[in-house]
């Protein structure tokens, strides 16, 4: 298995991170977005689209975070990250939406305009990222994990952008039950820290 991979992408970490979890046997290759490797003719053919992470194996290329997650927990059996039950997954399938929209456009928004100068409204995608992060705070009061007795998928495809949301300039400190979680899942065996990058409240 190959892992294509860029540090500063939390949808690429959310990949790496889970199969590090898992202890699966899987090759990093960097992607250097800054000379647009993603979009040579050679990585084009593997994902049209372009992006990382991607996820190579048997001949078979696998893109889009989440889905990657989903690939690896299947091919290895790991219905402790990935529940067979109905209830169970669609739990986690929440969370994986979530992860896709309002934290991609809030706190994952937010850090792109410290990195790139994105052309996003500041003061609208922060509203946005605390507004999540309020609903995500009551979701885990009571709880350890955001959808099950334990970590799942779920979890960790929140994680990335929300442990880096201070570059963003969102700040954490008032999410109590989110800081708890953030420090378990970084407590987890196997877990690979996020490149940080002094912008935003890092900076």
């Amino acid at each position: 298995m190959k892992l294509y991979f860029h540090p500063i992408s939390g949808h690429a970490h959310r990949a790496r991170l889970f199969l590090s979890l898992i202890g699966a046997d899987v090759e990093i290759v960097t992607v250097d977005l800054t000379k647009a490797e993603h979009k040579a003719p050679e990585y084009l053919a593997k994902d049209r689209f372009g992006q990382v992470p991607l996820l190579e194996d048997d001949g078979q290329f696998i893109a889009d975070s989440n889905a990657i997650m989903v690939y690896a927990a299947k091919k290895f059996g790991r219905t402790d990250w990935l529940p067979e039950d109905a209830l169970g997954a669609a739990k986690v399938q929440r969370w994986l939406s979530v992860a896709a929209g309002h934290i991609a456009f809030g706190p994952g928004a937010a850090r792109l305009i410290t990195l790139f100068n994105a052309g996003f409204n500041p003061e609208e995608v922060i509203a946005r990222a605390h507004a999540i992060l309020k609903l995500i705070d009551a979701q885990l009061e009571g709880q350890d994990w955001i959808a099950a007795d334990r970590p799942t998928i779920a979890d960790l495809a929140l994680y990335s952008y929300i442990a880096s949301a201070p570059e963003g300039n969102v700040d954490l400190s008032a999410y109590t039950q989110v800081n708890g979680w953030l420090a378990r899942i970084e407590a987890l065996p196997g877990f690979v820290e996020f490149s940080k990058n002094a912008v935003g409240l890092n900076a």
